[in-house]
């Protein structure tokens, strides 16, 4: 993690973010830092996942602001997002489920020749190189994506969103681990610890603390569309953090 005085990657400035009558973000502030996993925690209805998505470009805020590297900048769309390096990986996953790995993978993002034909065996040979990345044994790159295992499938949809394209500089995730057993559990933290070695800064939507505590470096808590405090994860306890979700701090 880069030291905290330096310039964060990403930092979030006064987002406000309402919908009618409801308040779902009241002036929050966040920083990222390069090769950070940043832990953002709170409970049902806290405004993580609208958080989420005003950085990913699917909400756009009615107030505050978006910096990277100290520079001011627009997040009207996911296409913008991305161009500035943001990828995100929501719970849903937004996978196709009866469609194969490869096409899954490569999405509208196909390898394409000359006159837009898609080149295939180029996509066919990126699939088992990206497989072999994640550490993932299929049967076949053909066969549906339905028939995977949940931790299958994340990687997949990590995958995708690390590896198809330009690498980025920030990966979102919410509740990547949600639904999945102890084994693919860690399989897919040690993904994420992968990506940080990799230099990609994680912000990782979380109810497990157990996970919490074992990759992130610092932890934001949410609670009613308010920032309620942040926390160096080696200088906290899951009791502080518990109080801090409740409001008691």
């Amino acid at each position: 993690m880069e030291n905290q005085k330096s310039t964060p990657l990403l930092e979030v400035k006064g987002v406000t973010k309402k919908f009618g009558g409801i308040l779902a973000l009241n002036k929050v502030n966040l920083k990222l830092y390069c090769k950070e996993i940043l832990a953002l925690l709170g409970d049902n209805g806290a405004g993580k996942s609208t958080l989420i998505k005003v950085i990913s470009g699917i909400y756009q805020a009615d107030e505050g602001e978006i910096f990277m590297e100290g520079k001011k900048v627009i997040i009207a769309s996911p296409h913008d997002a991305r161009n500035l390096g943001i990828e995100t990986v929501y719970q849903d996953l937004a996978l196709f489920s009866v469609l194969d790995v490869q096409t899954n993978l490569f999405m509208g993002r196909e390898i394409r020749k000359k006159f837009g034909i898609l080149n295939k065996n180029l996509m066919r040979k990126e699939t088992v190189k990206i497989l072999a990345k994640l550490k993932i044994k299929v049967k076949s790159i053909n066969q549906q994506v339905r028939s995977l295992s949940g931790g299958q499938q994340h990687a997949i949809a990590i995958g995708r969103a690390v590896y198809v394209g330009n690498t980025p500089r920030i990966v979102l995730m919410d509740e990547p681990t949600a639904g999945l057993g102890v084994e693919e559990s860690n399989k897919l933290l040690d993904l994420i610890l992968e990506l940080k070695s990799k230099g990609i800064s994680v912000i990782l939507i979380s109810h497990n603390l157990d996970h919490v505590f074992t990759v992130a470096d610092r932890a934001v808590v949410l609670r009613s569309g308010r920032l309620m405090g942040e926390r160096r994860i080696r200088d906290t306890n899951r009791n502080e953090i518990i109080k801090m979700m409740l409001g008691v701090i």
